[in-house]
């Protein structure tokens, strides 16, 4: 795994101002760094080998030295694209999958990416288009940003790379502070910084004559459902695809472990792995916690003789790390399950290069447990129409709390509304008492409405499912997955957020993803082949944590005080609004995610705003962020 970084245009710019950039991300890539530089422009990378470790240095330049390339990620199908190349005449040099890009590149152009199944960003420079082209995978594995603001044009794996150009304009960009509060990210390619961008999963961009052009390459969708399938077929089905990713996503010169929790994913990916050779299982827990997962683990572990290594953190370590898992981060992340990672991922890196893990199960073949709900919405939808749904839902907002009244209320929403995730930690209502300035306030469901319409006439698990796939999947789930591991100088590689078995996931049916009360269900069907029962019948937990106590304990408790009574604070929020959401808290009324989701804020804010502000963050974490 890699990290790069460049830019276009030279003027005023010192030539040390690439190296500074790349030297700003080399937790991605400590292994090596190269560089390239003409009138202009200038690349940067930074190396973390995997394949042919002693070739693959990179900016790799094409066959006639007008195209140059800085990538990062793996093409897990570069044998196959290699052959079709040198049958059209092709050259190769090297035995890593990032010459197949720049070869392909010069074949094919943007076609390239029609081919190529793997986790990957990249970038290519062609001097005689006076062009540069980039892209990003399917689903939005690995990171790609670019600044844009009509004179500098920059880009790279990590926003954090931009601080070190001079050019670069560092702006908090206050206007989507209430997106971030409802989703807890981003879903769109704006980002918290003014003028910084995503690259958009399954997107490629190319800058030219000053203009950045964006086009989508790859769209999953559930155009060809197979209305056929059945559970039982579509678990043999899987247990092949399944075999078959492990086997792809193995492929390295260096060693690779697996992370392992209790849950059915990382566990059918350990076993499948496992076959093949053996393989180091890494586990996380928390000392002396009822929320520690290790003791399945462990066991399972065992029981298919594999070496497992716990890991333990506790209180001091978590809050500890919060400040530089912003930094980390890019931009705010409240996932309480991204520190647990960091640690997960910080022995793991000790002990291998890379690992095997489970994200994507759960988006691609039906496992949140929030996908049941969609049943109950369903029948009242159908049987009561909608203007008395409406009329009773008026009814049901001005009566005292009763069991069944959130359910009213919701169910005369549309889907777009009325799911959870567009509203994951606060709603409008509660940024309208939350937020100093009311007026940036807006409806979250709008911004993202557009992302059910696509799925427009899909019953509402479909839906769901598709929302999240584009936007919790990448910008949550791999977004923490990529930066706490690269944090540690550490591969992470999913084989369930693989092209081939999204392809086929997208033709399942609802009726064999999520059956009565199973979620996953041809995935379990497929699992039980292969595992005990109590694993692959095991209720979905996530990756818990004893934050909601610890917010309560004194000394954790009075670090989050004093964050909401900190100048930033005051500058965003209500402080007494803030001071409310403890209490509620401290009484069992409040959502820890509401706690966490504005306390890390302030701690990001702090990290790269704190000359707004008398709180440094910075020293805490003993980075340099200008």
């Amino acid at each position: 795994m890699c990290g790069f970084v460049g830019y276009i245009n030279q003027e005023n710019v010192s030539k040390d101002t690439i190296k500074d950039m790349a030297n700003r991300i080399k937790h991605r890539g400590p292994d090596d760094d190269g560089y390239f530089q003409d009138e202009n422009v200038s690349m940067g990378f930074r190396r973390l080998s995997f394949i042919d470790l002693a070739h693959g240095g990179q900016p790799l330049f094409g066959n006639d030295k007008t195209e140059a390339l800085t990538f990062n990620g793996e093409i897990y199908n570069y044998e196959e694209i290699r052959d079709e190349l040198k049958e059209l005449g092709f050259k190769f040099e090297t035995d890593v999958d990032s010459e197949v890009l720049i070869r392909g590149y010069e074949a094919w152009g943007p076609g390239i990416l029609d081919k190529l199944r793997g986790m990957f960003s990249f970038v290519i420079y062609d001097k005689n288009k006076k062009q540069v082209f980039g892209a990003r995978d399917h689903f939005g594995i690995k990171p790609l940003y670019y600044y844009d603001d009509g004179d500098a044009f920059m880009w790279a794996s990590e926003i954090k790379a931009f601080l070190d150009h001079p050019n670069f304009k560092k702006e908090f960009n206050v206007d989507l502070l209430p997106i971030h509060l409802s989703f807890e990210f981003i879903p769109s390619s704006e980002t918290m910084f003014k003028n910084v961008y995503k690259v958009l999963p399954g997107q490629y961009f190319i800058y030219k004559d000053g203009q950045v052009k964006n086009e989508k390459y790859y769209q999953y969708n559930y155009d060809n459902i197979d209305n056929n399938q059945t559970i039982d077929g579509n678990a043999e089905a899987i247990k092949k695809l399944v075999d078959e990713s492990v086997e792809t996503h193995m492929n390295a010169d260096v060693e690779l472990g697996s992370f392992l929790s209790s849950g059915i994913d990382s566990s059918y990916v350990l076993n499948e792995a496992a076959k093949l050779k053996p393989v180091q299982s890494f586990s996380l827990g928390f000392k002396d916690s009822k929320f520690s997962e290790l003791s399945w683990s462990t066991e399972f572990a065992k029981e298919i003789k594999q070496k497992n290594t716990p890991i333990y953190i506790d209180g001091d370590d978590y809050f500890d790390f919060l400040p530089t898992m912003m930094y980390y981060m890019d931009e705010p992340l409240s996932n309480p399950s991204a520190p647990q990672l960091y640690y997960l991922s910080k022995t793991t890196s000790q002990n291998v290069k890379g690992t095997l893990s489970g994200e994507g199960a759960d988006e691609f073949f039906g496992g949140y447990n929030t996908y049941l709900e969609a049943f109950p919405f369903e029948r009242y939808q159908k049987f009561v129409p909608s203007f008395i749904r409406s009329g009773i839902a008026k009814i049901a907002e001005k009566l005292p709390r009763f069991h069944g009244r959130r359910f009213l209320i919701r169910g005369a929403m549309p889907l777009s509304e009325r799911y959870y995730r567009v509203n994951y930690v606060f709603n409008y209502f509660d940024r309208e008492k939350l937020l100093k300035d009311k007026s940036i306030n807006r409806d979250s469901g709008d911004y993202t409405k557009h992302i059910f319409d696509e799925v427009k006439g899909h019953d509402e698990i479909t839906q769901m499912q598709y929302f999240d796939i584009n936007t919790w999947l990448p910008y949550d789930i791999l977004h923490k997955a990529d930066r706490m591991s690269m944090a540690n100088s550490l591969e992470v590689r999913t084989p369930l957020v693989d092209k081939k078995v999204a392809d086929f996931a997208s033709t399942m049916p609802t009726k064999v993803r999520i059956n009565k009360d199973v979620t996953k269900a041809s995935l379990r069907k497929a699992a039980l082949s292969e595992l005990p029962d109590k694993v692959a019948n095991k209720e979905k937990l996530g990756f818990p944590s004893p934050i909601a106590q610890w917010i309560n304990t004194p000394k954790y408790h009075d670090r989050i005080v004093e964050a909401f009574h900190s100048d930033i604070a005051n500058k965003f929020f209500e402080v007494s609004e803030l001071d409310y959401i403890l209490e509620q808290h401290a009484n069992g009324k409040s959502s820890m995610q509401k706690i966490f989701t504005i306390y890390t804020f302030i701690l990001w804010y702090g990290v790269f705003f704190s000359e707004d502000t008398n709180m440094n963050y910075k020293e805490e974490i003993n980075l340099s962020v200008k």
